[in-house]
């Protein structure tokens, strides 16, 4: 059992993430990048940035090394949750939206 104190929503790893959530990578060289989950396997997420990781080929990650972010919500979390197909383009998008909104929280 893991003692140390989850920086996020989850208690275990086990639990997962839900589609639509915005994650950062913990390990690997993908490490502090934000990304958008885009399935879930069990105690795996699908996650996909648009641009390195696709949404046609995403990244299979382990729920350890991803810590939750925020809840995506609009469009393309509707898209996500319905089961309809989203563009890369419209990733990249919302992440980028997403970080220019998010860049003056938690600075100096």
């Amino acid at each position: 059992m893991n003692n140390e104190p989850m920086g996020n929503r989850y208690n275990s790893s086990k639990s997962g993430f839900i589609k639509a959530d915005i994650v950062i990578s913990k390990n690997g060289r993908d490490a502090g990048k934000r990304f958008l989950v885009i399935g879930t396997d069990e105690g795996y997420s699908l996650i996909a940035d648009g641009k390195s990781r696709r949404y046609e080929k995403p990244k299979r990650k382990k729920n350890k090394h991803l810590m939750f972010e925020n809840k995506s919500t609009g469009i393309i979390a509707e898209k996500l949750t319905e089961g309809e197909k989203i563009t890369n383009n419209e990733i990249r998008r919302f992440l980028a939206e997403y970080t220019a909104e998010n860049a003056g929280e938690g600075g100096m």
